[in-house]
């Protein structure tokens, strides 16, 4: 008889299991720049088991920048978009997309930074004036900061679209671009190894310090329709956040993902406080309406009501 009641406890358990699998809810999540450390707060995630304690499964895709996650969102391609620039969400909503956004990716700008080759003749910001400085892709957070330090330093430097990361080290190690941007980790090992010159971060950049740069968002129709798994994915999403600092497992698990080498993934640790990817709110939103308008994002600065529309962080959310 126990064995009896042995197998059927068994039987109980796996078919629990068994539910717990079916039930996991799909969402398809859009990511800029795959191997970067804040970006890749859902994508460690998954690795590390965390969504699929929310009863969640994501399936990624990775992109250029944040405008064509933005896209793949409105176009009903993906369903949540991390990582994009908050001007170019304001600036997408302002022209009547249904977009929403449902927290932050980063406050201020500790990833960023401007670099030459290491024999470029660019010493300090202010030789920037009448040389070409990569960004991303028009609308990115890299567009954005890139204006706001010419903004800051009074520069007539001439932003240069570059693409990707990858693409923008290529042609700013071959001259066809003056200055490079690069966010942690990417670069790094040409910083080590001497082969660049760093000449700003965006630490530098004091419109950027206090205010988010990046946010997570997703439709309207996900908003309305899936409430409760995009506020599970906003939990999970601040759980990784916290195992990312706090297990030696989480650093293993970056390391297998982004390829690089374990000296690499601790600085890149290092040089993006905890505290920058706070979620649970959007910061500095009078200083973000600011940028967005000297950087012709938006016209005027959004009103209140409209930035309460546009900014709905999901109830039960860290």
């Amino acid at each position: 008889m126990a064995a009896i009641f042995t197998a059927l406890r068994a039987l109980v358990v796996l078919g629990l299991a068994s539910t717990a699998v079916c039930s996991q809810e799909n969402l398809k999540v859009a990511i800029p720049q795959r191997g970067a450390w804040d970006a890749g707060v859902a994508e460690l995630g998954q690795r590390g088991g965390i969504f699929k304690k929310y009863g969640l499964s994501l399936e990624i895709l990775y992109v250029q920048a944040g405008p064509e996650s933005i896209q793949a969102v409105i176009g009903g391609s993906m369903d949540i978009a991390t990582a994009a620039g908050v001007s170019a969400a304001v600036g997408t909503f302002a022209k009547g997309a249904p977009i929403r956004i449902i927290g932050s990716e980063m406050i201020g700008a500790p990833d960023l930074y401007w670099y030459v080759p290491v024999n470029s003749p660019i010493q300090r910001v202010e030789d920037f004036n009448g040389k070409t400085v990569a960004y991303s892709l028009t609308g990115s957070s890299s567009h954005a900061a890139l204006l706001a330090l010419i903004a800051q330093y009074k520069l007539s430097a001439k932003p240069t679209s570059t693409g990707n990361i990858a693409a923008t080290i290529t042609q700013t190690m071959t001259g066809q671009v003056d200055v490079g941007f690069g966010a942690a980790p990417f670069g790094l090992d040409l910083l080590e190894d001497g082969k660049i010159r760093i000449i700003a971060t965006g630490n530098e950049v004091a419109s950027l310090r206090t205010r988010t740069v990046r946010v997570n968002l997703t439709s309207v129709s996900n908003l309305q329709n899936r409430r409760d798994a995009i506020a599970r994915f906003n939990r999970a999403y601040q759980e990784t956040v916290d195992w990312m600092y706090s297990d030696p497992a989480a650093l293993k698990h970056y390391e297998e993902y982004s390829g690089l080498p374990e000296k690499i993934v601790l600085r890149v640790r290092g040089l993006i406080p905890k505290e920058s990817l706070a979620t649970g709110r959007v910061a500095g939103m009078d200083q973000i309406m600011a940028d967005a308008v000297a950087g012709k994002f938006i016209p005027a600065p959004l009103s209140s009501e409209q930035i309460q529309e546009l900014v709905q962080i999901p109830s039960g959310s860290p």
